[in-house]
């Protein structure tokens, strides 16, 4: 199971960090993934982490946010900078094989 938070409203230019915290020993060694849902739009890809610690970017957010995670924490970071009107979306976190229910995930909306 897994919880996402830290949105909120913010500023364009601004910045936000979400958190995921995951139950479930099996997801220490899981490659994990940000996903996210802007209103009429489908469920994208925004940035995943193997469980060595390689990264993966959508072309729209490479430079701009950067996805952590901590094993021992079993929680996965992602660091959100230089937002703008366009990253407006729901934020979820789950595997890459999205294996685990979605949740509510956490919204972010960022002003002009």
């Amino acid at each position: 199971q897994l919880q996402a938070s830290g949105g909120g409203l913010v500023q364009a230019g601004g910045s936000l960090r979400l958190s995921c915290a995951a139950s479930g020993s099996s997801l220490s060694i899981s490659a994990m993934a940000w996903y996210r849902q802007a209103p009429g739009k489908q469920r994208e890809l925004v940035a995943s982490i193997s469980n060595g610690g390689s990264t993966h970017y959508a072309g729209s957010v490479k430079g701009r946010f950067a996805i952590s995670r901590d094993n021992v924490k079993k929680t996965v970071y992602l660091q959100m900078n230089s937002l703008t009107p366009e990253d407006t979306a729901v934020y979820y976190c789950n595997t890459m094989s999205r294996s685990q229910p979605w949740g509510q995930g956490t919204l972010v909306t960022v002003s002009s």
